[in-house]
């Protein structure tokens, strides 16, 4: 059985996916979101293994979605738009489906078995990696530039971030999380994400213990913004935080969280 989502904002767009989705056999549509925010939220507390995922949407795009989800619980995306000139081949050599509006049965039976035959063998990590690795191509072009070299704990007060060819300056008291794919690490603040090409070993190397601790194999949260802990039935531990994003503690993590769930 394959769990879906489907997200779009206009409501008969949503309505002809989930209805042509019910005549596909052992899939199940488990919600319905008409924003990223709620998109977002879902995939949180639904790990769906399958989203349809429109691209251009008020608020937050389907681009944005992408972003602000924990690499490790990253579902499966078939990018669904109503325009060609989103790089349709890219979406191809990145092994990422993609739907054009309006949308077929027959196209949409195409991408449900392309995605139930890679999610009992995914590697959500690799699959966000991947992701953003065609967003980045897709809306700027890709940064060669090295990472910012390391520096010493004490005396970070900030990340340096190349985007769009400039660097941005971000305070390290406003990053609420970050989460790493890959060569890629998504750093959360303010409700935006920033990308940066660097690895979860340099970055940790960068930033002060204990504010930031590590929740999961490439989870970083800092600790003054959780704002809640909840158990769940997995032996692992749920987090949310101020600005509202929920992240999951793995099991082997939970030690790093002790004092705040004790």
């Amino acid at each position: 059985m394959v769990r879906a989502l489907v997200v779009d904002d206009e409501q008969l767009a949503r309505r002809g996916i989930v209805m042509r989705l019910a005549s596909i056999p052992d899939v199940e549509v488990i919600g319905e979101c008409k924003n990223g925010e709620e998109a977002v939220a879902a995939i949180a507390a639904e790990a769906p293994d399958l989203v349809f995922l429109d691209i251009q949407m008020p608020g937050l795009s389907g681009f944005d979605v992408v972003r602000r989800l924990q690499a490790d619980v990253m579902p499966e995306i078939v990018f669904v738009t109503a325009f060609d000139h989103y790089a349709v081949e890219a979406f191809k050599v990145n092994a990422i489906d993609y739907i054009l509006k309006p949308v077929e049965e027959p196209r949409l039976r195409e991408a449900v078995e392309r995605a139930r035959a890679v999610v009992a063998a995914r590697d959500a990590v690799a699959d966000k990696a991947r992701l953003l690795d065609l967003v980045l191509s897709l809306e700027q072009g890709r940064d060669n530039e090295a990472p910012t070299p390391s520096a010493a704990k004490d005396q970070v007060e900030y990340l340096s971030i190349r985007e769009q060819g400039e660097i941005r300056f971000v305070p390290l008291d406003v990053i609420e999380w970050v989460d790493a794919a890959g060569d890629y690490m998504c750093v959360h603040a303010e409700g935006e994400t920033h990308i940066m090409r660097t690895t979860m070993k340099d970055l940790m190397s960068r930033l002060p213990e204990p504010r930031f601790l590590r929740i999961h194999r490439s989870t970083l949260v800092n600790r003054d913004f959780i704002s809640c802990a909840q158990s769940m039935q997995s032996g692992e531990y749920s987090l949310t935080l101020r600005g509202g994003a929920q992240l999951k503690v793995s099991r082997g993590y939970k030690a790093a969280i002790r004092e705040i769930i004790a």
